[in-house]
């Protein structure tokens, strides 16, 4: 299972650490996780990380309870100028549609958005369903009862795959909409990637989605989804790279929607995640030491991200950030 929490100790390398505390996006806690290890012994920062989703990583820095936030939705642009906000994305990644299903593997269902959708709202409520048949054809799919388990709670995961079916559903766009939370008509929430990684194996007949570390550390079945270009592809970096090269990144504060990009290689489920700091916080000294964490990370941290299945951000856009970091 991946570990999902950066926690300080006071002291290494016989220097006294800086402890700073940020919360929020589950999807980013890997990678954060990660570049935490390896930068400890040269900076000195020790990152208290707590994956607690992303609505709450956004209101805990509006709230000035933490260093720094982690949201995978892009904050609305009157709530960074309410709380004077810096907001600026890290590394890009996406969400897999992960099934357990007996007899299929991982890589062999394929589904299509407006199905899928379907299925999320219990239209479909069997893997025989001749829908989901059509698209399947000698695949033997079992007369089984669908298990959905959704992201209980404020959840980036939830937020993207909403905006991706809202963009290919009609149906899904006036029943359900875009957001953090929904009212979902059935199934059973779970805790984030990390909930849906271990129950989803645990639930024969299920289907959920997770971000891709969650789901390699698991073994879990991916499922493929139809793109915009009409290609059925399976989630994996270089599928979440084509998408995106294809997002506009010059948005205001970096809001990039980089679901359902057009490109024959792209995976339709793909999200930057994003930091929340405050401009003038009340930890001034620790303020600061989350941005250094984060300088460090945008100029050494792009081998580790791809090594994770995440894709570092285009060069032109870190530079910005890098600039606008060092001001």
């Amino acid at each position: 299972m991946v570990a999902l929490a950066i926690t300080a100790a006071g002291l290494c390398a016989g220097h006294t650490e800086t402890s700073v505390m940020g919360t929020g996006s589950a999807f980013a806690a890997p990678i954060y996780l990660k570049w935490g290890e390896q930068q400890r012994s040269t900076t000195g920062l020790a990152i208290n990380y707590q994956p607690s989703g992303s609505s709450i990583g956004q209101l805990q820095v509006l709230k000035g309870l933490t260093d720094f936030g982690a949201s995978d939705v892009p904050m609305d642009d009157s709530k960074l100028k309410e709380g004077d906000i810096l907001q600026f994305p890290t590394v890009a990644g996406g969400y897999a549609i992960v099934v357990n299903i007996p007899g299929v593997a991982h890589g062999q269902l394929r589904l299509t958005a407006p199905v899928l959708a379907d299925i999320f709202m219990g239209r479909i409520a069997s893997w025989d369903d001749e829908r989901i048949v059509a698209l399947n054809p000698g695949l033997g799919l079992p007369k089984l009862a669908i298990s959905l388990l959704y992201h209980a709670g404020g959840s980036g995961g939830t937020y993207a795959i909403s905006r991706y079916l809202s963009k290919t559903s009609d149906v899904w766009r006036d029943r359900m909409g875009i957001g953090m939370t929904l009212n979902w008509p059935v199934g059973a929430g779970v805790k984030g990637s990390y909930g849906a990684a271990s129950t989803v194996p645990m639930t024969t007949g299920g289907i959920g989605y997770a971000e891709l570390s969650y789901v390699l550390a698991n073994n879990l079945a991916t499922v493929q989804l139809q793109n915009k270009a009409g290609r059925f592809v399976l989630p994996n970096g270089d599928t979440f790279a084509a998408a995106a090269q294809n997002g506009d990144w010059s948005v205001p504060n970096y809001a990039v929607d980089l679901t359902d990009m057009p490109g024959e290689q792209s995976w339709p489920i793909v999200t930057a995640t994003f930091v929340l700091v405050p401009r003038s916080p009340a930890k001034v000294a620790t303020s600061a030491a989350a941005l250094r964490f984060f300088k460090w990370a945008l100029a050494h941290g792009d081998g580790m991200a791809r090594s994770m299945q995440f894709v570092p951000l285009p060069s032109k856009v870190k530079a910005d950030i890098l600039k606008t970091l060092r001001n």
